[in-house]
């Protein structure tokens, strides 16, 4: 149970190998979580994740499959989880890809898996979780959502959207669950510098992945219900959410 200065003793990564999401298990651990279950696609990267968090000194770290756009499973998923590990303190959603807006405004199958692995499943799988957070009458929700859903510009709608979608999911569901124990932050950073952007020109405010993690960790421990990381992106879509549309369309990607 996540404790007075809210600090989890478990947590289920979907999106195990999430580096922003690592960065966060990393912040954990050594204070007290000491079960992390890591669920995504298998692989070297899953791996990694799971030896990472044995290294930070979990004293359990599993990784279990897990496939966002496989609705299907979700409801299953959750239960196998749960029925083996026991009560878990906090979820974070991690799961998403970025694609590639170029590529996929000409390919709509393309721009359909970009929403689905972002919004859709990832909302599946959220209410999945959630069934069972309820039942045990506590823990929280850490969405990685993103400023990119805040407003979403040309030069990258698809992905945009994806996350307005996500954010909009998650603000819905941390006020139906108000009362059952069960809390939701959601995480809105700016450009990540990590595997998921190389190659790109860090555009104004970007971070890091351990600089979004330190501010996810003390988000955690106050039970707050949105993280700007950096914290100047709070004010700064402030105002940009409200720049008359002839305005934002021409701001460069």
């Amino acid at each position: 149970m996540i404790d007075a200065i809210g600090r989890p003793q478990s947590v289920l990564v979907l999106g195990g190998s999430s580096e922003i999401a690592q960065a966060i298990v990393a912040g954990l651990v050594p204070a007290r979580c000491q079960t992390v279950v890591l669920a995504g696609r298998e692989g070297p990267r899953l791996d990694e994740a799971v030896d990472r968090a044995r290294a930070e000194g979990a004293e359990v770290a599993e990784a279990v499959a897990f496939d966002a756009t496989a609705v299907g499973d979700h409801a299953a998923f959750a239960d196998r989880v749960f029925d083996r590990f026991g009560d878990i303190d906090l979820v974070i959603v991690a799961a998403g890809v970025l694609g590639d807006q170029g590529h996929d405004e000409q390919d709509p199958v393309a721009a359909a898996a970009v929403i689905t692995t972002n919004f859709t499943g990832v909302a599946s799988a959220m209410l999945a979780v959630t069934r069972r957070l309820r039942h045990q009458g506590h823990g929280r929700l850490i969405v990685l959502s993103s400023v990119a859903g805040e407003r979403a510009r040309t030069a990258n709608f698809i992905y945009g959207s994806s996350k307005s979608g996500l954010d909009a999911f998650a603000q819905g569901l941390g006020d139906s669950l108000v009362g059952s124990g069960v809390g939701v932050t959601i995480v809105r950073p700016g450009f990540v510098v990590d595997r998921m952007t190389e190659g790109m020109t860090p555009a104004p405010f970007s971070t890091t992945p351990d600089a979004v993690a330190a501010l996810v960790v003390r988000g955690i421990e106050s039970g707050a219900a949105v993280v700007y990381a950096p914290p100047a992106l709070r004010w700064v879509f402030a105002v940009m959410r409200h720049l008359p549309r002839a305005v934002w369309r021409r701001i460069p990607g």
